[in-house]
C-alpha cells in the first residue's frame, strides 16, 4: 500500500468531476427510502402490495450468502496466518482486534436489549421459510456437519458453509507455499462473487423502496419513528464506544486524550463523511500515525490488518440491526440465540471487511444461521443502512487509529513525547507527506482507489 503513487493532474481532475458509482447508488437508495415512506403514508393499501420488491432483493442477497461466507473465511484464515508471521507486532494486533471486535458486538447487543428498536414495527409479513431447524442441542451441533463437502453449498445451511470454509482455510494454511496457488484461486473466486454482489446492489433502491413502502403502509408513522430510534441509538452507541471504551484504553495505556486524537484526525473525518468510506482516508492515516510517533513497522502492519479485522462500528451495527429485525417481526431473540449470533458475527465478519455489501450479506448470513424466519427483514434495514454508513466508517477509522497507538506502546515503538507535542500543535502535520493530496477531499485517494478497483472488488464501508 504505497503512498507515493504518481497521479497525473488530468486524471485527478477527472476523478473529482465524476462522482464515484457508489455515490450515485448511495443517493438513489436515500431517494428510494424517502419516496417509499411517502407512498406508505399516502397510499397505505397500495404500499403493502409493493412488499415483493423488497422480498425479491432479499432473495438476491440470500443467494450470495454461501459463496461470500466461504471465500471470505478462507481468505481471512490465510490473512491471519500471514499477519501472525511478522512476530510480536502481528500477534498483538490480531489479539487486540479479536477482543475489541467481540466487545463491540457485545455492546451492540446490550444497547439493543435496552432500547428495543423495532418494537413498534409491523414486519410480520416478511417471513422466510425456515428449513431443518434443530429441536435439541445435539441435533444443532450435528447439523453443522454437512453430508458431503459440497452439500453445504446446496442445503442452505450457513453454519455448514462456515464449517467447511474453516476446514479448507486451515488445510490450505498447513500446506504452506504449496497452498498459495489454491489461495490465489479462492481470491479470484472472491473477486467474481463480489462483482456479482456489486451488480445485485444496484437493485437496492428498488428493494429499499418496496420494503419501506410496505412497512410504513402497514405500521404508519410509527415505522419511521422506529427506524429513527435505531439510527439515533446506533450513533449514540458509536460515540460512547469511542469516548468511553477506546478513550479509556488510550488514556490508561498511552496517556493520550482521545478527543485530542479526534481533533488531530479532523480532515480525515471530513473525507470519510464525504465518501462514506474509511478506506478513502487509509493513506493519510498511515502518514499521520507515523508523524504522531508510531514506528513505521507497527503502522505498516497494524493499519492494513485493522482495516480487515478491526471493524468496531460494523460490529455494533450488525448486532443492533439483528435485534431490530427480530423485534420488528414480533419474534425477539432469546439470550442463547444472541450469544450464538455474536460468535457467528465474530468469525464471519473477518476477511470481508471494506467490500461493498459484505456487511449486509453478513447480517443476512447470521440471521439465516440462527433465525431463518427473520432473513426477509433485511429488506427494511436496506432502507436505513446508508444513513448509518458514515457512523460505521468513522468508528472503524477511529478504532484503527487507537489500535495503532496501543500496539506501538505495547511493543515500545511509540514516541509518547513526540505524540504529545504533535497533538498540542507544536509539530503540525505536513500535508505534502501524502503525495498528490492538495487539501481537497478525493485527490490521490480517489484515483488510487479507482486503480485498486481494477484489481480488487469495490471497497467502501460495510
Amino acid at each position: 500500500m504505497a503512498l507515493d503513487r504518481t497521479v497525473s493532474p488530468r486524471r485527478t481532475g477527472s476523478a473529482r468531476r465524476r462522482p464515484a458509482p457508489h455515490t450515485w447508488l448511495y443517493l438513489s437508495v436515500i431517494a428510494a427510502v424517502v419516496l417509499g415512506a411517502l407512498v406508505g403514508l399516502v397510499f397505505p393499501a397500495f404500499a403493502q402490495t409493493l412488499k415483493p420488491l423488497g422480498d425479491g432483493f432479499v432473495a438476491l442477497i440470500h443467494m450470495m450468502i454461501a459463496p461470500i461466507i466461504f471465500c471470505t473465511i478462507v481468505v481471512g484464515v490465510g490473512s491471519i496466518a500471514k499477519a501472525a508471521t511478522v512476530g510480536k507486532i502481528g500477534g498483538l494486533a490480531l489479539g487486540y482486534f479479536l477482543v475489541m471486535s467481540t466487545v463491540a458486538l457485545a455492546i451492540g447487543l446490550v444497547v439493543g436489549n435496552l432500547v428495543h428498536p423495532g418494537d413498534h414495527l409491523d414486519m410480520r409479513g416478511s417471513t422466510y421459510q425456515a428449513t431443518g431447524e434443530a429441536s435439541s442441542t445435539h441435533e444443532f451441533v450435528l447439523g453443522i456437519i454437512p453430508t458431503s463437502l459440497f452439500s453445504a453449498f446446496t442445503d442452505g445451511s450457513v453454519l455448514q458453509v462456515l464449517f467447511v470454509a474453516l476446514l479448507v482455510g486451515f488445510a490450505v494454511q498447513r500446506m504452506g507455499v504449496r497452498g498459495e496457488p489454491v489461495m490465489r484461486v479462492v481470491r479470484k473466486l472472491q473477486e467474481v462473487v463480489f462483482r456479482i454482489l456489486g451488480m445485485v446492489l444496484w437493485v437496492a433502491p428498488v428493494g429499499a423502496f418496496g420494503a419501506m413502502a410496505a412497512v410504513v403502509g402497514a405500521t404508519g408513522a410509527g415505522a419511521i419513528a422506529s427506524l429513527g430510534l435505531l439510527m439515533v441509538a446506533f450513533y449514540v452507541t458509536c460515540v460512547l464506544f469511542i469516548v468511553v471504551v477506546l478513550g479509556s484504553l488510550l488514556w490508561v495505556v498511552a496517556r493520550i486524550n482521545v478527543l485530542r486524537l479526534v481533533q488531530y484526525l479532523g480532515k480525515e473525518y471530513l473525507l470519510i463523511v464525504g465518501t462514506s468510506s474509511s478506506e478513502s482516508a487509509l493513506p493519510r492515516l498511515i502518514a499521520k500515525m507515523e508523524h504522531l510517533g508510531v514506528a513505521k513497522p507497527v503502522v505498516g502492519i497494524t493499519v492494513p490488518t485493522g482495516y480487515s479485522f478491526n471493524l468496531d462500528g460494523t460490529a455494533i451495527y450488525l448486532t443492533m440491526a439483528s435485534l431490530f429485525i427480530a423485534n420488528g417481526m414480533g419474534e425477539p431473540m432469546s439470550v442463547g440465540e444472541q450469544i450464538g449470533l455474536l460468535v457467528f458475527m465474530v468469525i464471519a465478519s473477518k476477511g470481508a471487511a471494506g467490500v461493498s455489501g459484505a456487511g449486509l450479506a453478513t447480517l443476512a448470513g447470521g440471521l439465516q444461521a440462527y433465525r431463518p424466519d427473520l432473513v426477509n427483514g433485511v429488506g427494511v434495514i436496506v432502507g436505513v443502512d446508508r444513513f448509518m454508513s458514515e457512523g460505521r466508517a468513522l468508528t472503524n477509522f477511529t478504532g484503527n487509529a487507537v489500535a495503532t497507538i496501543l500496539v506501538g506502546r505495547w511493543t515500545r515503538q511509540f514516541d509518547a513525547e513526540r505524540a504529545r507535542r504533535v497533538l498540542a500543535g507544536a509539530l503540525p502535520f505536513d500535508e505534502s507527506a501524502v503525495q498528490g493530496h492538495d487539501g481537497h477531499d478525493g485527490g490521490e485517494d480517489a484515483s488510487a482507489a479507482e486503480a485498486e478497483r481494477e484489481r480488487e472488488p469495490e471497497r467502501v464501508s460495510v
